[in-house]
């Protein structure tokens, strides 16, 4: 009987070790994905799974989805810090009628997109959708075609939260381009660099707790504003040209704040407008020339040193 009772309780113990084996080996640092993988496999480098979905589930918390050869990996929702990168290969997530990326992550952390090229075909609602995380880090990706945004920061939560988009392209699509807004209390800030916005209704548009600042970037052919700070947002801008949009740059209502320097702004209908009540400073050699209206509400416009 003790024997029976021994060899029961050392399989319990086997049995025990290789569920945490297999939880272990579930949970890699590094996963991959290629073009001709199966999510039946383990991600690994020599069995590649065939989706994001289907290897972030198998990527450990800070773990990275590196992309192994060309393929569409699909959409994605990601409830962790994680980095997705793909160097040199084409790394396709096309969706239709719905979101290509959802960040709902937790408040400490940070996820990582790069060399990603995201397409909603003209019906696809936002391309990257950050609503819950502490830092979104989008670089060297291609967003274009979707209804609503490109790339939202739309939340409701009490801590910090900050995006930044570099070396990005964002064209094609019918909404707004970036969008920043916070309905809780905790600030909001976007760094957007050297990206070229391309064919929208709103370029960059900041809200409520949101701050956001661009940089060597190209805004054009905007139905509307192509950087406009709202509500009680601030909006800067260094070395940007901004042409042929409906407004260059705005402070469109009451409390709103934009401070623009060294910027090219030509061939909009109107290039600064400053609403009653809002505030506007322009800085260093920034150019207006060309536009239908170069200022609206010069009276609140300062030129400051």
């Amino acid at each position: 009987m003790t024997k029976m009772r021994l060899m029961l309780n050392a399989l319990a113990v086997l049995a025990v070790c290789l569920m945490f084996s297999s939880l272990a080996q579930a949970q890699a640092t590094r996963t991959w994905v290629s073009g001709v993988g199966d999510d039946a496999n383990p991600c690994s480098r020599t069995a590649p799974c065939k989706t994001f979905a289907g290897a972030i589930s198998k990527t450990a918390p800070k773990g990275e989805i590196n992309v192994l050869d060309p393929g569409g990996f699909g959409a994605v929702t990601i409830t962790k810090a994680i980095t997705i990168r793909s160097e040199c290969v084409e790394a396709g997530v096309l969706v239709s009628g719905t979101n290509g990326i959802i960040v709902v992550a937790g408040a400490g952390d940070d996820v990582n997109l790069e060399g990603l090229d995201i397409e909603g075909l003209g019906t696809g609602l936002d391309g990257i959708k950050f609503q819950s995380g502490h830092h979104l880090h989008v670089e060297n990706c291609e967003i274009r075609q979707f209804t609503q945004q490109a790339i939202e920061l739309t939340m409701n939560q009490n801590t910090a939260a900050t995006l930044t988009v570099n070396n990005c392209r964002i064209f094609n699509n019918t909404n707004v381009a970036i969008r920043v807004q916070n309905t809780g209390t905790g600030l909001t800030t976007a760094q957007v660099n050297n990206t070229r916005i391309h064919f929208a209704a709103i370029g960059v548009d900041v809200l409520n707790n949101g701050q956001a600042t661009v940089s060597n970037s190209v805004i054009s052919n905007v139905t509307n504003q192509a950087l406009v700070a709202e509500n009680s947002a601030i909006l800067n801008a260094d070395f940007c040209t901004l042409s042929n949009n409906g407004t260059g740059i705005s402070a469109f209502s009451s409390g709103s704040t934009i401070r623009f320097a060294n910027c090219a702004i030509f061939n909009n209908g109107t290039g600064v407008n400053v609403a009653g009540g809002a505030t506007g400073d322009r800085f260093g050699s920034s150019a207006l020339f060309g536009n239908t209206n170069d200022t609206i509400g010069t009276t609140t416009l300062r030129t400051q040193q």
